[in-house]
């Protein structure tokens, strides 16, 4: 998609949220590829955590990053699977105020691409809340690439044209 380079780069900042049950900032891939993607884009990384597959844990986490100023974005990785422990979404849910569909929908869409029909049991999501975006993205690092090559390299680009979601966000909270 194009860039147009003659506007200014406006950096966001974006808090990473890794759900695992079995990983620590050790062993956490995805979380690492995360934050590599985002600073070599030029954006700061606001705060990053590891917490386990439980929703209000998760739920704790969104709030106290969107209460932040100094937080414009959440990603999360993990979570997002179909099985009893994977409740990323379920908590994501319990603090929308609008849900994004379209971004899962084009999340699987990229995804099927590499994965075939084994995308389907993605529940990759995304919503704004008291003006800060929230993207779920599943835990495996080729998640976190499609996720952040193919969509949000691009939508958190101010340059991006013809819009995105940086453009968008001094308008988030109005009413």
């Amino acid at each position: 998609m194009p860039i147009d380079e003659s506007l200014t780069f406006q950096p966001v900042r974006i808090a990473v949220l890794t759900v695992s049950d079995t990983r620590g900032l050790a062993e956490d891939r995805s979380g690492d590829t995360l934050v590599a993607r985002l600073e070599e884009a030029g954006h700061i990384l606001a705060a990053r955590e590891i917490v386990r597959d439980d929703a209000d844990l998760i739920v704790a986490t969104l709030h106290r990053w969107i209460d932040d100023e100094q937080v414009d974005c959440v990603i999360t990785t993990g979570g997002t699977g179909v099985t009893g422990r994977d409740v990323t979404p379920e908590a994501i849910e319990r603090v929308a105020d609008k849900m994004i569909p379209g971004f899962g929908e084009l999340f699987r869409w990229l995804s099927f691409q590499s994965i075939g029909t084994s995308t389907v049991q993605s529940r990759a999501c995304a919503c704004v809340t008291r003006g800060t975006y929230i993207f779920a993205l599943p835990g495996s690092t080729g998640a976190v690439k499609d996720g952040w090559d193919g969509i949000l390299a691009s939508q958190l680009d101010s340059r991006h044209r013809p819009c995105n979601f940086v453009e968008l966000m001094p308008r988030l909270r109005e009413r």
